[in-house]
């Protein structure tokens, strides 16, 4: 029991970390707070997977190099595939990064991969032990304890976002080519004055259109 705990506060510590980054870079290029990731809450899950996996094929290794291309190649497909399947899922895309040189269908990007092989070596050697240092220290109690919670608003937050986008996904479309500034404008304001639950998924994505007629936004 308390060894499933463990991983599973790995995955939401470096899940929290992955949300961190995100939020710092758009914060860098946008100069504003945009809540990352696919969750209501300050995680993304895609990191914490990315942690754990780069841990296990990493755990009997302590060559930089090696350590290195493995992350890359870990980051690049579990990166390349989650944006596929939500792509699928919710007909719209969380990163694009078609503007950059050496993309694979905008889903991953030379330019990111190598920074990720940078993290993942600082993850092998400078932050899991730290972590892992941190969650050994708990007692068994109270980290069975602090894993039942962490899952339970996990779970929560997993339902409330899954049902949010299966009420918007059938208005959203990766592409805003058949939509005019004006309606672009009238969309987002419309999405504004909504609750904050709508304003959270809109800030997730990148790009984003959502079809509506023109004469339902004028009685909006």
């Amino acid at each position: 029991m308390s060894n499933y705990c463990i991983i599973f506060l790995y995955f939401i510590i470096y899940a929290f970390i992955g949300w961190t980054i995100e939020v710092i870079g758009e914060l860098i290029e946008k100069k504003r707070f945009i809540n990352r990731g696919f969750l209501m809450g300050p995680i993304c899950p895609i990191y914490g997977w990315g942690g754990l996996l780069i841990l296990y094929v990493n755990k009997d290794n302590s060559e930089l190099l090696s350590v290195f291309l493995k992350t890359i190649f870990i980051c690049s497909v579990l990166e390349y595939f989650t944006s596929f399947f939500m792509e699928k899922l919710f007909k719209a895309r969380w990163w694009d990064y078609s503007r950059y040189k050496f993309n694979i269908n905008g889903r991953i990007c030379l330019e990111t991969m190598l920074p990720f092989g940078v993290l993942g070596c600082l993850v092998v050697y400078v932050i899991h032990p730290f972590v892992k240092k941190i969650v050994y220290s708990l007692n068994t109690n109270l980290l069975i304890i602090i894993s039942i919670i962490l899952l339970i608003i996990y779970i929560i937050d997993n339902l409330l976002s899954l049902n949010i986008m299966n009420k918007i996904k059938n208005q959203i479309t990766k592409e805003a080519k058949d939509s005019t500034e004006l309606i672009r404008n009238k969309v987002i304001e419309w999405i504004d004055s909504n609750s904050l639950l709508y304003k959270r998924i809109k800030n997730a994505f990148p790009r984003f259109k959502i079809s509506i007629n023109i004469k339902n936004i004028i009685k909006k």
